[in-house]
């Protein structure tokens, strides 16, 4: 969660879909691929599978290929001491040798026989003496000589020296070999990134499927990122971020606030907040505060990641929205840090990249950048200048939980409507007036709000009650006025104390088709 901001066009590590018409045309830069297909070259980038199964076959090499570097390393604790394998092959070694110089394996001799026959005792009494090894002999041999008395054919005894070996054993136990060092075997080490181990279950397998696509399936590259998001995750005392407090100043700046229609939860980066001379002092003034604002960003991200679904068919991404109206220039030293650690240490976590309320520098400064991104990077980049970003935004994302300031009809606060009541659209003609009906077929209160997208000053609004008696009497509810720009939903009730129906009437001056949303419900009578 695991992705971001203004600069998070400089993340490679970002997921999509569709870019707007309004959307600049990049050019390709064909990236090498050796090991996996391409992506598709479009400007439309649909979210990979998470499924196994799914994938073509040379994904499916790249993640077992990865898997087996993964659990290798776990076996020799790479990822907390990457030198301890040589440590323990160098420890081994000493051992050996100190084993090989130390007390020697006894060795095995034949026996020898204390007596020989005489021809054996005369070659040795020829020969010059050998000393006798200094060793206990392990079998002690008796020779014993019995005469025998036998008879021949002619009947003549004949005294036969028969030597006779008798070897007797001593109940002596040879020397014990010697022990062989004792080693206590290792067990693997236990690693988990966002709360999801490396080699588990199927969860794991969407996590590294996140590093790999992050270079592009190219396994040995993916491998050492993993190594060093590990290692920066330690140093960074992650777990221990997680319980921080560090305010909520930055609340207004960075949120999430619901989810696209594919599921994805929404992040919406509002920069602009900066303006505020109080707000940008108290998060940039000096280093220590530049470093509460850099854990506070790091915080809220692993909090958001941490709520994500990691199985295959869940969500495992979130759209970025970046609004990039009175935001700071992007080569703002404070945030480059950010999108620095955010590009290196949270591959793959964003499923599209909106950016909205895009000034003409930004887009100049786009197309300078925009030979280093990869294809899948590119494709999931959406732009929209000021007069095309709630259009925009409706693309991806109901309008019943768009923000307000954004065009939407989602609010926060007490408020009539949930974000499960949904909205209907309609269309003003150029130059026409338009009604709306809400029906109120029994007496009650009935609730309405509505929104024309893009209106200014040349909407008019007004409400009126007409009962369903032919001989009633029809009441203004609201008197026709203009609605100013400011004005950012138009809201009413009124109590119907028979049947009828509430009609709203917008009336447009423009030259151009206007779409309008609303919703309404029945209360109780008050």
């Amino acid at each position: 969660m695991a992705e971001e901001t203004l600069q998070t066009v400089a993340e490679s590590d970002v997921p999509v879909a569709e870019k707007v018409e309004t959307c600049v045309k990049e050019s390709v830069v064909p990236v090498p691929e050796p090991e996996t297909e391409k992506v598709a070259a479009s400007y439309s980038f649909k979210e990979e599978t998470n499924v196994v199964g799914e994938l073509p076959d040379p994904q499916k090499k790249a993640l077992d290929e990865l898997k087996l570097l993964v659990q290798e390393a776990l076996n020799k604790h790479e990822f907390s001491a990457p030198h301890l394998s040589q440590k323990v092959a160098k420890e081994e070694q000493k051992k050996t040798v100190s084993v090989a110089d130390g007390e020697a394996q006894p060795c095995e001799l034949a026996p020898v026989s204390a007596t020989e026959t005489d021809e054996c005792k005369q070659e040795k009494n020829d020969a010059p003496p050998v000393p006798a090894p200094e060793l206990e002999p392990a079998e002690k041999e008796v020779t014993e000589v019995k005469n025998e008395s036998c008879i021949d054919e002619d009947g003549a005894k004949k005294i036969e020296a028969i030597q006779e070996t008798i070897v007797k054993t001593e109940q002596t136990q040879p020397p014990p070999p010697p022990c062989e060092a004792e080693v206590t075997p290792v067990l693997p080490e236990e690693v988990s990134i966002w709360g999801i181990p490396l080699l588990a279950d199927e969860r794991s397998n969407v996590i590294l499927l996140k590093f790999l696509r992050a270079r592009d399936f190219k396994v040995k590259e993916a491998f050492t990122m993993l190594k060093n998001v590990v290692a920066w995750r330690k140093e960074f005392d992650i777990e221990s971020l997680l319980e921080e407090d560090l305010g909520t100043e930055q609340e207004k700046v960075v949120y999430m606030h619901g989810v696209d229609k594919e599921g994805h939860p929404v992040c919406y980066n509002a920069f602009g907040e900066y303006q505020n001379k109080e707000l940008y002092q108290e998060t940039f003034s000096d280093d220590e505060k530049r470093k509460k604002f850099i854990r506070w960003r790091i915080q809220f991200l692993e909090k958001s990641i941490r709520k994500l679904d990691f199985s295959p068919d869940g969500i495992s991404t979130i759209v970025q929205i970046n609004d990039l109206k009175y935001s700071p220039a992007p080569f703002k030293k404070e945030l480059r840090q950010v999108f620095q650690l955010l590009q290196d240490n949270y591959p793959e976590f964003v499923a599209r990249q909106v950016f909205i309320n895009v000034p003409w520098w930004y887009l100049a400064f786009y197309k300078m950048i925009n030979p280093f991104f990869t294809q899948r990077t590119k494709s999931k980049f959406v732009f929209a200048g000021p007069s095309k970003t709630t259009e925009t935004l409706f693309k991806y994302i109901s309008p019943e939980l768009v923000p307000v300031q954004y065009g939407g009809l989602s609010r926060e606060g007490e408020q009539e409507f949930t974000t499960t009541e949904c909205i209907t659209e309609d269309f003003i003609k150029p130059s026409c007036q338009h009604a709306i009906e809400l029906s109120a077929p029994e007496a009650c209160t009935l609730v309405w709000e509505a929104r024309v997208v893009g209106m200014g000053c040349d909407v008019s609004y007004g409400a009126e009650f007409v009962p369903s008696a032919e001989d009633g009497y029809t009441v203004i509810v609201q008197k026709s006025r203009k609605v100013t720009g400011d004005e950012s939903l138009i809201s009413g009730r009124y109590k119907c104390g028979e049947t009828g129906k509430v009609v709203l009437t917008f009336f447009s001056q423009s030259s151009k088709k206007k779409k309008v949303l609303y919703r309404f419900k029945k209360v109780a009578s008050e």
